[in-house]
């Protein structure tokens, strides 16, 4: 028989040991959020799903048991097969803990594979990452990267990061780099999602002394991010990366690839068209229209970019702030991590933080 675990269960045994998650519900739920790392197994797919929820609503509840059971019947071996090829300990869940997952761990005790089931499903999960951001106690040190457009500011934290330095890439786990060309190339996260990836992240680094995050916007594409974690950008040090105009152009065709997505970027200039000076405006959509994407690039930076940035710069008062004169982006990986590791070994030294780098 199947049995029954909390959340604070689950998590406790997926600490400890092998535990795949397994998402039943249908394929769009799943899309839309779900606990990070689970799989998808659904019991129904979205059109039976549809049709049941139908007949539950419209007709009666056996009336909707009845076809349930009807649908699972006919792709029971296939259903039971998926589960048994997954090694190790499983634990399924649906929507509120109910019909869906009692089912499928029903059915699978019948076949003497032993799952837990997730009390309270998917809805009790989004509960407890929403108290726990709401109240989330942020400890580790900030250091915030900042830099003009272009100045490959997440790409210099997916190095830090490839190093295990603490980097939250709060651009990565929203799916979108925060600006209005931020979707191009991305599938955009929402806000279940973010919330999701983003406390499971905070899990993680919650015992680091300090934290690597990029300077954003409390909106990034379709999420907004936590208060406490806009406070940070208050509070924390902020390190900025300055580097020279060309290098930043040739970063941006190295992120963005616009040959690839060329008319998405035209899409996205269309939406700010209006904010720049006619004539630049006019030489813009040129070359994005003729490919010559490094001028419009040039003229993005220069005209709209780089004046919005000098302005924002303004905003964060008294922090403590390092500035770094770099050339590019190998340059700014090398500064940053011999602040920091001369930063973290004087800290240590005096018994705040351990040495970290």
């Amino acid at each position: 028989m199947f049995q029954d675990i909390t959340l604070e269960e689950l998590r406790a045994l997926k600490d400890r040991k092998q535990m795949t998650i397994i998402d039943v519900r249908s394929p769009s739920e799943y899309r839309d959020s779900t606990i990070p790392g689970s799989l998808n197994i659904p019991l129904f797919d979205d059109a039976e799903r549809a049709e049941v929820g139908t007949l539950y609503k419209q007709t009666s509840v056996q009336a909707a048991k009845d076809r349930g059971l009807e649908l699972v019947s006919a792709k029971l071996p296939a259903f039971i097969r998926q589960f048994a090829e997954i090694p190790g300990d499983k634990t399924v869940f649906c929507w509120r803990g109910g019909m869906r997952s009692r089912t499928t761990a029903t059915l699978l005790s019948l076949m003497d594979i032993h799952v837990n089931r997730l009390t309270g499903g998917y809805k009790a999960y989004r509960k407890w990452v929403m108290d726990s951001l709401e109240f989330y106690d942020f400890k580790p040190h900030s250091y915030i990267i900042h830099g003009n457009t272009g100045t490959g500011k997440t790409a210099l934290l997916h190095r830090l990061q490839r190093n295990s330095y603490p980097v939250i890439d709060l651009e990565g786990i929203a799916g979108h780099r925060g600006s209005i060309f931020g979707q191009v190339g991305l599938q955009a996260n929402n806000q279940k999602t973010f919330d999701s990836l983003l406390l499971e992240k905070l899990i993680t680094l919650e015992h680091s002394p300090y934290v690597l995050f990029e300077a954003e916007s409390m909106r990034i594409g379709k999420v907004v991010m936590p208060q406490f974690m806009s406070r940070q950008k208050e509070t924390g040090t902020q390190l900025w990366i300055e580097m020279p105009l060309e290098s930043r152009v040739a970063q941006i065709m190295k992120d963005y690839r616009p040959k690839e997505h060329q008319e998405e970027l035209l899409m996205a200039f269309r939406r700010i068209k209006s904010r720049i000076h006619v004539p630049i405006a006019a030489e813009i959509e040129r070359s994005l229209v003729a490919g010559n994407f490094e001028n419009a690039v040039l003229l993005l930076l220069e005209h709209y970019y780089d004046p919005k940035y000098d302005y924002t710069s303004l905003l964060y008062g008294e922090s403590e702030k390092v500035t770094f004169k770099v050339n590019h982006l190998d340059e700014a990986e090398a500064a940053v991590t011999a602040w920091l590791s001369e930063r973290h070994l004087e800290s240590s030294s005096r018994g705040n933080w351990k040495a970290q780098a």
